[in-house]
């Protein structure tokens, strides 16, 4: 493979596209977790749910929101889990496969709003809007000089975009395993408490950032190609 000198004095493979790469990541990641709901969703059986607002989870998971709250227009469990699962793989198709189509980010966008409807839950549209914004700047240079950062921040930014992107996509398997670890018990009330809190905005953070190092890392690229 062939090997280019980062911004940062260290060698990495000159063909990885930091942009597409989340882009892809995300995308597939929300896939899976779409598909996870609508298995759960599917679990409740030929039911009607009380609402449009319903827990894709009959049960709790050990790990914050483990009841898994989603929204569908479905009025039925078993229809809602099979919608989810298949706009879910077309979700992870697509992100593995077509991002740089024309119109790559346009079908990521209509696909998540799908998803968010069918019962593909709420935690997966924020690594969906991350994802259809890297999407759009496939293919599009980056240069420093439009970004409005100083030289140091990018360089920074640039070097921690794998760190963050590796940690953004462990996050909830970690939360899951520290939960099975302490015996993790969700507030019955289903409402936010501190807990979820706590570990819920920095996994949000964690998206924004490697979404912010991705556009720096391909600007310092940018830079050095211009």
């Amino acid at each position: 493979m062939s090997q280019a000198r980062l911004p940062n004095g260290g060698v990495g493979p000159s063909g990885i596209d930091a942009v597409r790469t989340t882009a892809s990541a995300f995308g597939i990641y929300a896939g899976l977790l779409g598909i996870e709901h609508g298995y759960f969703e599917t679990l409740q059986g030929n039911v009607a749910p009380k609402g449009l607002k319903i827990m894709a989870v009959g049960f709790e998971l050990p790990f914050p929101f483990g009841h898994e709250p989603a929204l569908t227009l479905i009025p039925n469990f078993l229809a809602t889990g099979i919608a989810a699962m298949l706009v879910g793989v077309a979700i992870l198709v697509w992100s593995a496969a077509f991002l740089r189509r024309k119109r790559g980010a346009l079908v990521l966008l209509l696909l998540s709003a799908t998803l968010l409807l069918v019962g593909g839950g709420f935690g997966p549209i924020s690594l969906l809007i991350v994802a259809c914004v890297a999407a759009r700047r496939i293919g599009k240079p980056l240069k420093r000089r439009r970004t409005c950062m100083h030289g140091g921040l990018h360089r920074s930014l640039a070097k921690v975009w794998g760190w963050s992107l590796a940690a953004a996509l462990l996050w909830v398997p970690g939360e899951f395993v520290l939960g099975q670890i302490f015996n993790l018990q969700n507030d019955h009330r289903r409402t936010l408490t501190n807990l979820n809190l706590m570990l819920s905005y920095p996994m949000l953070g964690l998206f924004v950032l490697t979404l912010i190092a991705a556009f720096a890392r391909e600007a310092e690229r940018g830079g050095n190609r211009g």
